[in-house]
């Protein structure tokens, strides 16, 4: 029983290690000097996903590998490269999952029209409901 109790502990403590004990990276938590690029920087930022945390933009977590990936859109954009640039790179390496706004393909179709089918439902069901309180 205390074997149990000492490994649902550390069980427990786990998220506590996830993160290691380097150093921040050098731009991850530093504005760039130019506001122009900060600025393109931080609106990039706010649409790109932290792959870690859940519902979260690497703009708002605290999350190492959300700072990293800061820190790698500001060095880009302070080389001069675009935001669109950028995020197509991210996308190439990450995938999708990494925008807040995945394209429309075969495999995003489901996101894109499943609210349009929705509201058309919506719709009818309610003309029908009218229709009937009429009579």
């Amino acid at each position: 029983m205390r074997r149990l109790a000492i490994a649902l502990l550390l069980l427990a403590a786990a998220p506590a290690f996830a993160d290691s004990n380097l150093p921040a990276a050098p731009l991850a938590n530093t504005q760039l000097s130019d506001p122009a690029q900060e600025a393109q920087a931080q609106a990039l930022m706010t649409t790109l996903r932290c792959l870690v945390c859940q519902g979260q933009s690497i703009a708002d977590s605290d999350a190492e590998m959300a700072g990293d990936m800061r820190a790698l859109v500001r060095q880009r954009i302070q080389s001069g490269e675009k935001p669109a640039q950028i995020r197509d790179w991210l996308v190439a390496r990450y995938g999708d999952y990494v925008t807040y706004d995945p394209p429309f393909s075969l495999l995003t179709a489901p996101l894109w029209i499943a609210p349009l089918a929705l509201i058309v439902l919506g719709l009818w069901l309610a003309r029908a409901s009218f229709r009937r309180r009429r009579r």
